[in-house]
């Protein structure tokens, strides 16, 4: 059995491209035998080693390169082991085959993407929301003309992903999709889900996000003030559709419901609670989480308001609602005539629940996560963060405790 090998990274500068490129070939030999293998990556000759077989500098193209045949030479003595250990015939063909994976499952990215989805797609309105699962499709097609601006191929093989595929991927995104850094970070970890599965699976056998961090930048989530609720609440509009979207709006400020479960919000819905008032009982159509959410008098009003009305006749829902984008168009109009210059959208009901209605009048965090149906306390307080009042009503409260209690040993002194 032949045990020896030399692996040599050298230029072929005869292959010179029009941007003065050589391609950097792995030279592998054993037992005499030789063969030369393209590693898919070029270099300046002036910027190659050749007694060190690396490029030159630590620029970012050049610490890539180095780290590509780093990881190559890690790979062949993996493989050779593997080979002596299991008494394999050693050649050069053999190493090549096995380093090249054409022993292996050559599995294709967008292929196992698209799968994937597919499967995700028979889990809508079970395992997942239509939302979550359309997002997937949107990363897969970002995914998809990534690839073929990048590398100019119609897919990518999953084995040849590595750290600078994923670090591209990114830049991509925000600057080809115009993706800003939350909403691009996003995107990277629905991708990541498909190399997990492609490493549980075996089809590659390295992490490319082993040394990728990710940290998402923090964002003020807007709401309305009391103020703004009233003034909503309390304004004249002289169109139907006007009343009916700002009643819808204000019904999700009381209850914190988004706007997909307002819209599939049905009588069997409503139950009688253990304080014996009427409670919203739920399972959140984006989680699956179940909501129980006690009616506040607006809430209850609202829902009077709209018994009547045809369309809650005619079905089991319980308000008539627009399509979300009409309404948030609709929002837009009732801002202009009520002076918010406030973005009114309908999920910005959800985040006044969460800040004005209850964290500021001392609803505790932990009530307020699970009537939002959150899995994690996390959630909540991304969502609702305290406010100046909130904060100022408190302190005082210590004032006059600390003032009391100062009182009290001044009373035992005297």
């Amino acid at each position: 059995m032949k045990n020896n090998y030399y692996a040599l990274f050298h230029l072929i500068k005869r292959k010179v491209n029009k941007r003065g490129l050589a391609p950097i070939y792995l030279r592998l030999t054993v037992d005499g035998e030789r063969k030369e293998h393209s590693i898919s990556r070029r270099v300046h000759p002036r910027k190659w080693n050749s007694r060190q077989e690396k490029a030159l500098g630590n620029s970012r193209e050049a610490v890539e390169i180095n780290t590509h045949i780093s990881n190559l030479r890690h790979k062949l003595n993996q493989i050779h082991q593997a080979f002596i250990e299991d008494e394999k015939h050693i050649s050069v063909n053999s190493l090549l085959k096995e380093l090249k994976g054409e022993n292996q499952q050559n599995k294709l990215t967008l292929e196992v993407f698209k799968e994937h989805n597919e499967k995700i797609d028979q889990l809508i309105g079970k395992d997942i929301s239509a939302s979550s699962a359309q997002r997937y499709w949107t990363c897969h097609n970002h995914v998809q003309q990534f690839i073929t601006e990048e590398y100019g191929e119609e897919d990518y093989r999953l084995k040849d992903i590595d750290h600078n595929f994923i670090t591209k991927f990114e830049h991509f995104l925000k600057t080809k999709r115009h993706c800003n850094h939350n909403s691009a970070l996003k995107y990277v970890n629905n991708f990541k889900k498909i190399v997990r599965i492609a490493l549980a699976h075996k089809w590659i056998n390295h992490d490319p996000f082993i040394n990728y961090k990710v940290k998402f930048e923090p964002v003020e989530r807007e709401f309305l003030t009391q103020d703004e609720v009233d003034d909503l609440w309390e304004k004249e509009l002289h169109f139907d559709r006007l009343i009916q979207v700002r009643d819808m709006f204000i019904f999700s400020c009381y209850t914190g419901l988004a706007y997909s479960d307002v819209e599939k919000l049905s009588k069997s819905d409503i139950t009688i609670g253990i304080d014996g008032s009427k409670w919203i009982r739920i399972h959140r159509t984006k989680t699956g989480t179940r909501s129980s959410i006690p009616l506040l008098p607006v809430a209850e009003q609202i829902l009077q308001r709209y018994a009547d009305h045809l369309q809650v006749k005619e079905s089991d829902h319980l308000i008539p609602v627009f399509s979300n984008q009409k309404s948030n168009a609709f929002l837009k109009e009732i801002a202009i005539m009520c002076g918010i210059s406030k973005p009114l959208t309908t999920h910005l009901a959800r985040h006044t629940f969460a800040t004005t209605i209850t964290l500021t009048n001392g609803v505790p965090i932990e009530t307020v996560s699970k009537m939002l149906g959150h899995q994690s306390l996390r959630t909540t307080q991304h969502y609702a963060k305290i406010v100046d009042r909130k904060i100022s009503d408190d302190m005082n409260i210590l004032k006059e405790k600390l003032a009391a209690q100062k009182s009290k040993k001044e009373s035992k002194t005297q």
